[in-house]
């Protein structure tokens, strides 16, 4: 689950992880008052959506009085902010954070994140830090700096040492730089998090070490244990379809396709969207109602994925195993009953008890295209929707 940057420096507080003097505002006159309580200019206006490249797309802005703050929150606030990562529909801002300036000699990188293929925890730096972080690492993979860490034996004085002299820190920056890193290691650990990234993590003309930017992902199946984070979930982030397919325990991800899938099994649902793209056609969704769907769940399945205007066919690919065919084909029928579907549906169980469920497709009197296998299926969905 993604966490606004100022969430995420509520967290590096807690830690002890120095951050800039700042506070959230929902609207201008909140972003002036913080702005009033800082001590003095310069302040910077933040726009507060899950992307990056903010900067670029105009949602940060330096202000070097009152005047300014209001300006600036005013352009911000309200805006449709388009990054690299919004794609061209962008995010809708209602919130800033307003943060005193620094007085900064340069910008660094650091992450830390998991690393399957070593089963370690992988410390990135950088001192290209900043917005083209990307191009750095694409173009000049060399001034990446990466550290493996065992999560068994945990975070080392010597691995604080190889980032710290890979990013050339001064003599005076290293004690403050090591606290950072053991503190934001900690707190990666503690709340089971899938990334901790800093960009830009600035050394001061003072030599101190300031996390002017934060960026935490937490593993959604670790948020039983984090009920504080859970807190933290802003909705207005987050596809309103994939929002209501949570209330239903349902794994579905909404893609820019027109084909829309139901599948149980997340390998299964990959596998089912490679097809679908090798006939030449495009996914409009990942959902993955799992092994044990009810009749229920299938229903409410079909409703969310009738709800995205450009599905032009359904590809039902099922392995009944823990999931019947008879259960998922009674689940099948009944949704089309309730939602009125409007649009072809190709079908493709094998399983248990999957001639039942071949004979209540067959018997419901609905327009259900049956395939014989993956491959069938799929070229009948590509051919309906081409």
């Amino acid at each position: 689950m993604k966490i606004h940057e100022y969430q995420a420096k509520e967290l590096f507080t807690k830690y002890g992880v120095p951050i800039p003097n700042g506070g959230v505002a929902f609207s201008t006159e909140e972003a002036c008052s913080v702005a009033d309580t800082l001590g003095g200019y310069p302040v910077v206006v933040k726009a507060q959506i899950h992307a990056g490249g903010r900067g670029k797309g105009g949602g940060v802005k330096l202000a070097g009085g009152a005047d300014e703050v209001k300006t600036n929150a005013d352009d911000i606030l309200g805006m449709t902010l388009v990054t690299h990562q919004t794609g061209p529909e962008g995010r809708l801002v209602k919130k800033v954070l307003v943060e005193q300036g620094l007085n900064i000699a340069s910008e660094l990188y650091l992450s830390i994140l998991p690393d399957r293929a070593t089963a370690k925890n992988i410390i990135m730096a950088s001192e290209a830090g900043g917005m083209d972080i990307e191009a750095v690492a694409a173009d000049t993979p060399e001034k990446i700096i990466k550290v493996l860490v065992d999560p068994l034996t945990g975070l080392q004085a010597y691995h604080c040492r190889e980032v710290a002299f890979g990013l050339n820190l001064p003599a005076e920056a290293m004690k403050p730089f090591f606290k950072l890193l053991t503190s934001l290691y900690r707190m990666f650990c503690d709340y089971d998090c899938s990334l901790v990234e800093i960009n830009p993590l600035v050394l001061t003309a003072e030599n101190d070490v300031i996390a002017l930017d934060a960026k935490v992902d937490v593993d959604s199946n670790a948020l039983f244990r984090h009920k504080d984070i859970l807190e933290y979930r802003d909705l207005d982030e987050e596809d309103p379809l994939e929002v209501e397919a949570s209330n239903y325990n349902l794994n579905y991800i909404n893609l820019d396709g027109n084909v829309g899938n139901m599948v149980n099994g997340a390998g299964l649902a990959m596998a089912t969207m490679d097809i679908i793209k090798m006939a030449g056609a495009d996914p409009a969704n990942f959902l993955d109602v799992g092994g044990g769907a009810s009749a229920e769940m299938v229903e409410n399945g079909f409703r969310i994925i009738l709800s995205d205007p450009n599905v032009k066919g359904i590809l039902i690919n099922i392995f009944g195993g823990i999931l019947r065919c008879d259960v998922l084909a009674t689940g099948v029928v009944e949704a089309a009953k309730k939602t009125n579907i409007a649009v072809p549906v190709v079908v493709r169980m094998e399983g248990t008890n999957v001639e039942e469920g071949r004979r209540i497709l067959a018997e419901s009197g609905l327009n259900l295209i049956t395939a014989v296998d993956l491959k069938d299926a799929a070229e009948k969905v590509a051919e309906i929707v081409a």
